[in-house]
C-alpha cells in the first residue's frame, strides 16, 4: 500500500459518478427550456394569503424527531472522577459537554470561539475546570475544515463555561494536547499547515505561552503525541510530511518518522529499530500506561500497520498488517493502548477495533456510527470511555458493550 493519496483516488473517485449525472441533468433541463416554446401561464395566485400554521392549529408544538446526529468528531475527553461528565469537539460545531452520560448536551464554546472545528481537547488532570482545545481537524479530507485564526484554547470556570484565547497564530488542523496530570501548564501540541510554525509545541505555564520544540520542515507537522504517564518527561510524537489540497492528498516524505523525548520535550531522537524505511506518512502512537515500555504505533507505509516495542522504542515489531486497521491511513491511524491492561490496545479505523493479545488479532466492537477518530478512556476504569466518529460522539460504562446515541 502505497502511503501517497491524490484526491482522484482517495475522494473524487466516490463522487464523481454523481457529479456527473447531476451536471448532465442540469444540462439537459436547460437545453430543453431553451428548444421548448414557453408554457401556458399559470393563472395568477390568490391575493389572500393562506394562515400561518401556528394559527391554523394554535394547540400544536413541535418537537424534533430526528435524525440524531451530532457530525464528525475526532476530538473526546472525558473528567476523572465525575464519571458522566464528558467534552467532545465537532469539525464543525465547536466544543459540547454531557453532564449525564451522553443522554444530552450542550454547547460550550460558541459564546467564545471564533472557529467552530476543534481538532484536539484536553482536561486538566490537577483541575478539571481547566480545558483545553486545538482548533482545526488533523483529519483532512476534502470536506475538512481548517482554524486559519486561532492556535489552541484553555477554557477555566465551571468545566468549560468560560475561554480564553492562549495562542493566536496561522496555526491549522491541531492533531493533539496532551496534559501532565501530576502538574498543570505544561502540555505540548502538534500543528498541521503549510508554514514555518508546523511540528510540536510546548507550553510550560497553562498555555499562555507555547515554545517550538521539535521541528523538521514547514511541509511536516506533528500527527500525534502520547506521554509517559508514570515518567511525564517521557514523550512520543508522530511527524507527519503531508500536503493536502482540493484535488490532490500527498501523504508522505521524508520528514514522516517516530520520535522520542526523555527530557519533557527538550530534546528529541528519531526513532529506528525496526520500524517502516522509504516513504512514511502518518503515525499514531500511544504509550501503554499498564506498562509504560510498551509503545504501539500505528504506522502508513508500504510495510505499515501496528508496531510494538516493548523496551521503549529501541526495537519494533511489526505485529499486525491487517488492512482493516491501515485502510486509508492518511485518514484514521489512531491507536489507543488500555490503561490497565498492557495487552489490550484499540484500533480506530472504519471499525472500531480491540485487540487483547498486544495487536497480534483484533475483534470489531459495533459503535453507532462508522469512521472512528477518537477515544479516551477513564485511565482509573478502563470500561468507561467516549469515542468519536463521522456521525458524532457516544459514550459507554461497559466497554464498548452499549453506547449512548451518538
Amino acid at each position: 500500500m502505497r502511503p501517497v493519496r491524490t484526491g482522484k483516488e482517495e475522494e473524487l473517485s466516490q463522487v464523481a459518478p454523481g457529479f456527473r449525472r447531476t451536471f448532465v441533468f442540469a444540462f439537459l433541463v436547460a437545453l430543453s427550456g431553451a428548444l421548448t416554446p414557453p408554457a401556458v401561464s399559470a393563472p395568477a395566485p390568490s391575493a389572500e394569503k393562506p394562515k400561518p400554521l401556528a394559527e391554523q392549529m394554535p394547540g400544536l408544538q413541535f418537537r424534533s424527531i430526528g435524525p440524531f446526529r451530532g457530525g464528525r468528531v475526532t476530538a473526546v475527553a472525558g473528567v476523572v472522577g465525575k464519571p458522566m461528565t464528558f467534552f467532545f469537539g465537532g469539525t464543525g460545531g465547536g466544543v459540547f459537554r454531557t453532564v449525564d452520560g451522553g443522554a444530552s448536551w450542550e454547547p460550550v464554546s460558541d459564546k467564545d470561539f471564533r472557529t467552530g472545528s476543534v481538532g484536539a481537547i484536553g482536561v486538566a488532570g490537577s483541575d478539571a475546570n481547566v480545558v483545553y482545545a486545538g482548533m482545526g481537524e488533523a483529519c483532512i479530507r476534502a470536506t475538512s475544515r481548517t482554524a486559519t485564526a486561532s492556535g489552541s484554547r484553555r477554557t477555566a470556570g465551571r468545566a468549560g463555561r468560560t475561554s480564553a484565547s492562549r495562542r493566536r497564530a496561522r496555526s491549522r488542523p491541531s492533531s493533539s494536547i496532551r496534559r501532565t496530570r501530576r502538574r498543570l501548564g505544561r502540555g505540548a501540541r502538534a500543528r498541521l499547515g503549510p508554514n514555518a510554525e508546523r511540528g510540536i509545541f510546548k507550553s510550560s505555564d497553562g498555555g499562555t505561552t507555547w515554545r517550538k520544540v521539535l521541528y523538521v520542515d514547514e511541509k511536516t507537522g506533528g500527527s500525534d503525541l502520547s506521554i509517559d504517564p508514570s515518567n511525564p518527561r517521557v514523550l512520543y510524537a508522530g511527524l507527519w510530511q503531508v500536503g493536502r489540497k482540493p484535488w490532490l492528498l500527498e501523504s508522505g516524505g521524508p520528514g514522516s518518522g517516530l520520535w522520542k523525548s526523555t527530557d519533557g520535550g527538550e530534546t528529541w531522537k528519531k526513532l529506528a529499530g525496526g520500524l517502516p524505511e522509504g516513504l512514511v506518512g502518518r503515525i499514531g502512537v500511544s504509550v501503554s500506561p499498564a506498562r509504560p515500555e510498551r509503545v504501539y504505533a500505528m504506522v502508513e507505509a508500504e510495510k505499515g500497520g501496528l508496531y510494538r516495542t516493548d523496551d521503549g522504542g529501541e526495537k519494533w515489531t511489526r505485529v499486525n498488517d491487517e488492512n482493516k486497521l491501515r485502510q486509508r491511513a492518511w485518514y484514521y491511524s489512531h491507536v489507543v493502548a488500555d490503561p490497565k491492561n498492557a495487552d489490550a490496545v484499540y484500533v480506530l479505523n472504519v471499525q472500531f477495533h480491540r485487540s487483547g493479545d498486544g495487536g497480534k488479532t483484533f475483534a470489531a466492537i459495533r459503535t453507532p456510527h462508522s469512521d472512528n477518530h477518537a477515544l479516551w478512556i477513564d485511565p482509573d476504569d478502563p470500561n468507561r470511555m467516549i469515542e468519536g466518529n463521522d456521525g458524532g460522539a457516544a459514550v459507554s460504562f461497559d466497554g464498548g458493550r452499549s453506547w449512548s446515541p451518538s
